[in-house]
């Protein structure tokens, strides 16, 4: 048999359909539980059976089949050709050489005395440390698909048995679409599955959206994922529901998962909300660290972006929303939509506004200035005042506000300012800066920072 035969029923297997699925549950990094009704008939007291259900996680095999209880089990997933030679040991083997004689392939027979390194022992004695052509392998020693022996105590018997485990091959992400109006917004969200080598048929699956805790790395390794079609969609939106610490999506229906293929599916119906479009200038003092001294009038970019109201008591409020891709978008004169941003958010729980970043302002321009440095030493310890100069400039035809902020960890104190500051924590100060179309405002402010 060839490698490349060979490598071909490695894909096979762990592209091998699971047919009789009752359900699969998909993990965000790669885990799939598999839950599958197997017809098999298990007779009263124990018993072994030999089950072919693809790559698993041996020491993850679970019953739920009342009266059953698992003893033992042999997985063997060895599908490749070094094993298939282990196998081999102490067996004869036919070689092909390659040489042809009266249009039949030559062959000599070789006995397999080992393997790293492999050694054979040819029929005259001699023992040769390569191969001598390429190897005819029997049935019995080629193992097609991974085999798990599994040892059974049954109370009663019962014509199908119910096993668990878990996998890998396919994960997902949540995908968010957000389109922008003059005061609200439309949001849909989406579940993307791609499969890089999960194949399965007519199956229930939920997606599980939360940090559950592993306790090794996956034991198997993965194919490397192929190019990935986009594959069908749901439209009928998955039923949540809270589970452990966790949420549980339940896709409407049964879904196919192919190798290489990425699936989409609801989430949830398209909900509107209103949402405040927001400018923020992020402050320059250093987090930690030394205040150091410069002077020069540095352009700063202005941030754009999006809050999305979430009101507890409304029904995007009350949507769990999975960590995920969000863009942003907006339609233009010709009512064609535009993306205006792109952002990747954490979970957001019930309740939880959205503060989605879309990029920096074009139109909205600012600089800031060192206007007073002087530092001493007190003790073990540096001071520094320092005073700044910032300078918005808006050319949009209506005013706006700009957030001004400074953030710095440790010791750090506001001495004055132009305009009120909002002390929002120990770390964080906002100022509110309003700056009028067509025209330029600005804000000066000390601070004393020690370290």
């Amino acid at each position: 048999m060839s490698r490349y035969l060979l490598v071909a029923i490695l894909i096979s297997f762990l592209a091998e359909p699971l047919a009789s699925q009752s359900g699969l549950t998909i993990y965000s990094d790669g885990r799939v539980l598999v839950r599958r009704v197997l017809p098999l008939r298990v007779p009263a007291g124990e018993s072994t059976h030999r089950l072919e259900l693809g790559a698993l996680d041996p020491g993850s095999v679970f019953t739920t089949s009342p009266g059953v209880t698992l003893l033992r089990g042999r997985y063997d997933a060895a599908v490749d050709e070094a094993n298939t030679m282990r196998r081999a040991v102490g067996r004869t083997l036919v070689f092909e050489t390659g040489a042809t004689r009266n249009g039949v392939r030559d062959t000599v027979v070789a006995e397999v005395l080992g393997t790293d390194p492999e050694r054979f022992r040819l029929s005259d004695g001699r023992v040769l440390f390569q191969r001598p052509g390429m190897p005819r392998y029997p049935d019995d020693l080629v193992q097609i698909a991974p085999a798990l022996l599994l040892g059974i105590r049954n109370s009663a018997a019962r014509a199908d048995l119910t096993l668990g485990w878990f996998t890998s091959g396919a994960s997902w992400s949540a995908s968010y679409t957000v389109v922008l109006g003059s005061t609200t917004a439309r949001v849909g969200g989406e579940a993307v599955i791609p499969s890089a080598t999960l194949l399965v048929e007519d199956a229930e699956v939920q997606l599980l959206a939360g940090e559950t805790g592993r306790a090794n790395p996956p034991m198997m390794q993965r194919l490397a994922a192929r190019e990935s079609a986009v594959g069908g969609v749901a439209m009928a939106s998955a039923v949540e529901q809270e589970i452990g610490e966790s949420h549980l999506y339940t896709i409407p229906g049964r879904l196919d998962l192919t190798p290489g293929v990425t699936t989409t599916a609801a989430l949830f119906e398209p909900i509107t909300t209103g949402f405040q479009r927001r400018y923020v200038l992020r402050g320059l003092l250093p987090w930690r660290g030394p205040l150091m001294q410069y002077g020069e009038a540095d352009p700063q970019p202005v941030e754009v972006r999006y809050l999305l109201q979430r009101p507890a008591d409304s029904n995007f409020g009350r949507t769990p929303l999975p960590m995920g891709t969000y863009r942003l978008y907006e339609q233009d004169v010709g009512g064609r939509l535009q993306l205006i941003g792109e952002t990747f958010e954490p979970h957001s729980a019930v309740g939880q506004d959205l503060d989605l970043t879309a990029g920096t302002a074009f139109d909205i321009t600012a600089r800031r200035v060192q206007t007073e440095y002087t530092t001493r030493r007190d003790s073990t310890r540096m001071r520094a005042t320092a005073g700044y100069t910032v300078t918005l400039a808006n050319a949009k035809d209506v005013a706006v506000v700009v957030e001004v902020l400074e953030e710095r960890q440790g010791e750090w104190t506001l001495l004055s300012s132009t305009l009120p500051a909002e002390r929002l924590s120990s770390t964080r100060t906002r100022f509110r800066v309003r700056v009028p179309a067509k025209g330029e405002a600005t804000l000066s402010y000390r601070v004393a920072v020690t370290w």
